[in-house]
């Protein structure tokens, strides 16, 4: 299973102060999202072997395969 972050309000970067969208002028929660939603520029969505918490270890799936830019269904958040 993929872990990554939702594309809703809580993760845009038009979010300000917690709960006021800059883009339509109105409060949101974080629950919402939008056609015009842009990740925060902060926050990263690119998974790899180079992040990887299991690459270059002995728990690592695939140790002879594993390299920066490569990913496979066992990788693991650091």
């Amino acid at each position: 299973m993929a872990i990554r972050f939702a594309s809703n309000c809580g993760n845009c970067k038009h979010l300000v102060e917690n709960t006021f969208c800059s883009q339509h002028n109105v409060m949101v929660s974080s629950k919402y999202t939008c056609d015009q939603f842009k990740m925060k520029a902060a926050l990263k969505n690119e998974r790899s072997c180079s992040d990887c918490s299991k690459y270059e270890t002995e728990i690592c799936a695939h140790p002879e395969k594993a390299a920066p830019g490569m990913l496979c269904a066992s990788w693991s958040p650091q």
